[in-house]
């Protein structure tokens, strides 16, 4: 008995930078068959939603992203995204900017993709530079507190004792919500 041919889908994915934002409105009205949903920076690809949507979607899917810089905010990463996917059968169609590339795109297509990708990069850019300088003026009026810590120093005093007894502090770090990194930082 052969298998069934699954049939062609609609893939859509759909990112937001915080949790408090609305993912209705970027692909409203487009027919769906499976949607994934990121909240997370789009400063690279490490994003739980779109790996997944990457190792879902397959030969003859199509791939609905609202816009370019939903998907990628680095033209490198946005280039490879769609090379990818085009060379294994699967069509990327950016709904905002009405682009749709199958692998046999033209030499016009693949220019827009760079340059808007490029210009969703620079954006990127800008917001980090603003928020520097936000930083920095509000450092200078010396309202700027910074970060809050992520651990109380009852918090430090107890994972160094229990560290020091000899846990696991992989799974302290999961205990109290931090990462390894966060951890370790602790621990100095």
């Amino acid at each position: 008995m052969t298998p069934a041919r699954r049939t062609d889908k609609r893939v859509g994915y759909v990112r937001v930078s915080s949790v408090d934002q609305n993912t209705d409105r970027q692909l409203d009205g487009q027919k769906i068959d499976k949607l994934f949903t990121d909240r997370a920076s789009g400063r690279d690809t490490k994003r739980p939603q779109l790996q997944a949507c990457l190792e879902y979607i397959r030969e003859g899917d199509v791939l609905v992203v609202h816009s370019m810089d939903r998907l990628a905010r680095n033209v490198d990463d946005l280039r490879r995204i769609v090379q990818d996917l085009t060379k294994k059968g699967i069509c990327v169609q950016f709904v905002k900017e009405n682009l749709t590339f199958t692998g046999v795109d033209s030499p016009m297509s693949n220019l827009l993709l760079s340059l808007l990708g490029a210009v969703a990069e620079f954006e990127r850019s800008m917001i980090r530079e603003r928020q520097r300088e936000g930083i920095a003026l509000a450092k200078k009026a010396g309202v700027y507190k910074g970060r809050k810590p992520s651990l109380t120093a009852e918090q430090v005093k107890e994972i160094r004792r229990r560290a020091k007894a000899g846990e696991r502090k992989t799974g302290l770090a999961a205990e109290y919500g931090v990462s390894r990194q966060t951890l370790y930082s602790a621990l100095g």
